[in-house]
């Protein structure tokens, strides 16, 4: 575990084994939360894995400036340099998978194939209106200290039905200080910039770094599901399909690792 001075704050990051270089990426979720796979692919790969801008241990200088897929590749790319172990390929998930793909377009000479699991920009959609209007009803309804109904209209928007009761069991009485440190920079300063960017098709389709758009296999009519498609179809490729949802890998980090080899032998 080390850290990386940036011209606006610090990126805590985390490196494990030797071999091929792996990125495990993803936003607004930190290093900790791919501790598991990394472990297991450090076997035989050197992975590196990092807390995003403004989450937990990569502090920004101002702590209210907005994080961006364009920021989050810059960061990843200044990462790449530092750890210098070759083109690296890259696997990003949710805010990661849309930070992965900026990559691609802005840093391509960093890496030579990223793996976009189920990116939530919805700019290719046909209700991306809707959409949009009722994440600022979301972010809104966080400003103003309505927490509940800030996360039941992200549930909303994503096509993610709970069990019934389940959202209220999401609210302990004394929560972490961190985790509402970390969940208020993603409601505030990560979700718009994330949603609302836009892809260049032509760049991830003819570019130089192998573009894969990865999709979990119980993510059917969600959200991110819908998107990876959209996205997968404009650059003329299928989507690369993975067991589990959307954050699969905290619930079987052994099954999906076995799969993320599968794909990382493939390129």
């Amino acid at each position: 575990m080390t850290t990386l001075k940036t011209p606006d704050g610090t990126l805590h990051y985390e490196v494990r084994g030797q071999g091929p270089l792996v990125v495990l990426f993803g936003a607004p979720m930190d290093a900790g939360a791919f501790a598991p796979p990394a472990d297991l692919l450090a076997a035989d790969h050197t992975v590196l894995t990092t807390d995003p801008r403004g989450i937990h241990r990569s502090v920004l200088d101002d702590p209210g400036r907005d994080s961006t897929p364009a920021l989050r590749a810059a960061d990843l790319a200044v990462l790449l340099a530092e750890v210098d172990a070759g083109p690296a390929v890259v696997f990003g998930s949710s805010g990661g998978a849309v930070s992965v793909l900026a990559l691609a377009q802005a840093h391509p000479e960093r890496v030579r194939a990223v793996i976009a699991h189920e990116p939530p920009h919805y700019t290719q959609l046909p209700d991306r209106e809707k959409l949009d209007a009722r994440m600022e009803d979301m972010v809104a309804a966080y400003a103003a200290g309505d927490t509940a109904t800030a996360w039941a209209i992200f549930f909303e928007n994503a096509d993610i039905h709970l069990p019934e009761g389940a959202l209220e069991h999401m609210f302990p009485a004394e929560p972490d200080p961190q985790y509402v440190a970390d969940e208020r920079y993603s409601f505030l300063h990560m979700m718009r910039g994330t949603v609302r960017w836009e892809p260049d098709v032509a760049a991830l389709r003819d570019g130089p770094v192998r573009v894969l758009v990865g999709l979990g296999e119980d993510s059917t009519g969600q959200l991110c599901d819908r998107s990876s498609r959209a996205l997968a179809a404009s650059i003329g490729t299928e989507p690369t399909m993975f067991p589990g949802g959307h954050v699969a890998w905290t619930e079987d980090a052994e099954g999906f690792a076995v799969r993320l080899r599968e794909v990382l032998r493939e390129l």
